[in-house]
């Protein structure tokens, strides 16, 4: 799909990977609908970038999300593009884990990038065609101690894109999914952790080095040019996997 002219949503649009995608998708011709819970952040962004349409959204709130999709259909007429980005981590061992946490996370993570979907299925297959592109984590690839909540939902809505892919090709929509590796962004800063001190706190520890959120923003792009089932921020990522 050519990005010139389409409409797309970008879920998580005020920062971070979301911000990125935003402005990248700009520069490639695309008029993108912003959704986020800041107000504010998206009314100012709006206003850098040409064509864009800023739509307040909680992507935990069902009636937001149809709102969302409604309000950007009527706005440009379709939409030819949802890139589901929004979302948190969760930092807690297993026996930690607590069951409020938990569903957020589940709402956030996994309920919220569904109900997106459902929501512009219909415009796309009316339109002959779409592609939706799923923010997954390379967590979702590991097994590392104290991410695994974070890391179920991110293998479980990576599930949910590849399985919508098979159902969806007769229509024309690609559905294809992101696994970013640790990103320049403040998403550590914004993970909620239970349980035990952040291990990055230790003055010993030096975490590997980060990627741009350009560089995710990229592989985004290249999945709503291509159609392709996924993209990895890095080759090794791409193993196979028991």
């Amino acid at each position: 799909m050519d990005i010139k002219d389409k409409v797309i949503i970008v879920t998580g649009a005020s920062s971070g990977i979301g911000l990125a995608a935003a402005k990248f998708l700009t520069s490639q011709g695309a008029k993108v609908a912003l959704a986020a819970r800041s107000a504010d952040k998206l009314s100012q962004l709006s206003k850098q970038l040409a064509g864009s349409l800023a739509v307040p959204t909680d992507m935990t709130k069902p009636e937001q999300i149809s709102a969302l999709v409604k309000t950007v259909q009527d706005h440009y007429g379709k939409i030819d593009v949802l890139v589901n980005n929004a979302g948190q981590g969760y930092d807690a061992p297993i026996a930690d884990i607590t069951e409020p946490t938990l569903q957020a996370l589940f709402n956030l993570d996994f309920v919220g990038p569904l109900l997106a979907m459902q929501r512009v299925i219909p415009l796309m297959k009316a339109q002959g065609g779409g592609a939706i592109v799923n923010i997954s984590s390379g967590l979702a690839l590991m097994h590392l101690p104290n991410m695994s909540a974070y890391a179920a939902v991110k293998a479980a809505l990576a599930h949910l894109s590849l399985t919508a892919r098979e159902e969806l090709k007769k229509d024309k929509i690609s559905v294809s999914v992101v696994y970013p590796y640790i990103t320049d962004t403040d998403f550590e800063k914004n993970t909620i952790k239970e349980g035990h001190s952040d291990w990055s706190s230790n003055g010993s520890y030096e975490p590997p080095k980060s990627d741009s959120a350009e560089h995710v923003a990229e592989l985004i792009a290249d999945c709503i040019k291509s159609g392709q089932a996924e993209a990895f921020a890095h080759p090794w990522m791409n193993q196979p996997r028991s």
